[in-house]
């Protein structure tokens, strides 16, 4: 089956009642997880945008508890499973801002996580990577901003 074009969609969608967009909003929230995800997003957490970065950053927050730290390698795969959800829900989002946020949290997590990453390149070099990322997106943003987020990324260098 192949899928309609944005244009396509919207055109159909105004056409629609509001219950027939209820109807399909809920057919969407139990098809997959993730669409249940960002329609919790917009209907609950959107108007908030601080306290829904204060919730991601508890569940990450329970991630980081949660990680096997026997080997590196474990620990580096549990760092990109958690970058994972971190993007997922910056994609939510849309908002440059909730994302270096996260990122710097992120970032914060990991330079303080026990055992050290400094004794590892590879994870050296995933937090290296995830800076610059956060420089790139940083830079994108208002210039007030961009002051304090690069306050942050100096920190986070030494």
């Amino acid at each position: 089956m192949k899928a309609v074009t944005i244009k396509e969609l919207k055109e159909e969608l105004s056409e629609c009642t509001p219950k027939d967009l209820r109807d399909l909003c809920l057919h969407l929230a139990r098809f997959k997880k993730e669409n249940k995800e960002l329609i919790t997003y917009l209907l609950f957490d959107s108007s908030s945008e601080a306290l829904y970065i204060e919730g991601v950053k508890k569940e990450l927050d329970e991630q980081f508890e949660q990680i096997n730290r026997n080997s590196y390698r474990y620990i580096k795969k549990s760092f990109s499973k958690i970058l994972r959800v971190i993007r997922k829900y910056s994609r939510y989002s849309q908002k440059k801002e909730t994302e270096v946020e996260l990122l710097l949290f992120f970032c914060k997590k990991l330079k303080n996580f026990s055992p050290s990453i400094h004794k590892n390149t590879g994870l050296q070099n995933f937090y290296e990577k995830q800076l610059a990322a956060i420089r790139k997106k940083a830079s994108q943003l208002h210039e007030d901003l961009q002051y304090d987020y690069n306050v942050e990324l100096e920190r986070l260098s030494k």
